[in-house]
């Protein structure tokens, strides 16, 4: 497999991130579980564990992110763009993509970690942007190999129901970005209630 060039989607994630006022911290997004808030400190914790599935450096029995407001560092609108560009530095590595690694809890065939990971940066981009009122424009190829990914991503045995809801239909002539959101479960025209 190819190297995938992370940086376009961890630059665009990044620029979201501090853009985030304080004040939307609680706001609602298209995960029903999540607040921006919550988001972010996934966001936070799946860029280290991408890159340690990139580099083999997992803890024994892997890591899952959390998702929890509360957990967020002080810092967090430099320390998520800083593990988000980590993220994107180890995928340059052409090793990152061979044998087997640990995405979270789940083993799998590393060059899938990294559509993985590339799909988690991207669909959680937009659901930032989504729920703060901000620009997302993903470069096309981007988001043409996470729909690819997400339209033909099979659960593995163990892990639950996966990582996305219910599939939303939408139209094939829908814009790309859409089709993505449908596939992994989020109404393309969500907005958070005024």
């Amino acid at each position: 497999m190819d190297t995938i060039d992370f940086r376009p989607a961890t630059d665009l994630v990044a620029a979201l991130v501090r853009g985030v006022r304080d004040d939307q911290l609680g706001a609602p997004t298209p995960c029903p579980a999540y607040t921006v808030g919550d988001l972010l400190d996934h966001v936070h914790g799946l860029a280290l564990a991408f890159t340690w599935a990139a580099t083999k450096s997992a803890p024994p029995g892997g890591a899952s992110p959390s998702a929890d407001a509360a957990a967020l560092p002080g810092d967090w609108r430099d320390a998520i763009p800083a593990r988000l560009t980590a993220l994107a530095a180890a995928w340059e590595d052409p090793d990152a993509y061979a044998g087997l690694t640990m995405a979270g809890p789940i083993e799998m065939p590393a060059e899938i970690a990294a559509l993985v990971a590339l799909d988690e940066v991207v669909v959680h981009g937009w659901d930032l942007a989504r729920a703060t009122g901000q620009a997302y424009d993903p470069h096309e190829s981007v988001v043409r190999a996470s729909l690819d990914f997400a339209r033909g991503f099979e659960v593995p045995e163990g892990a639950g129901d996966g990582p996305f809801g219910p599939a939303v239909p939408v139209e094939e002539d829908a814009a790309l970005l859409d089709r993505l959101a449908g596939a992994t479960g989020r109404e393309p025209g969500w907005a958070p209630a005024s």
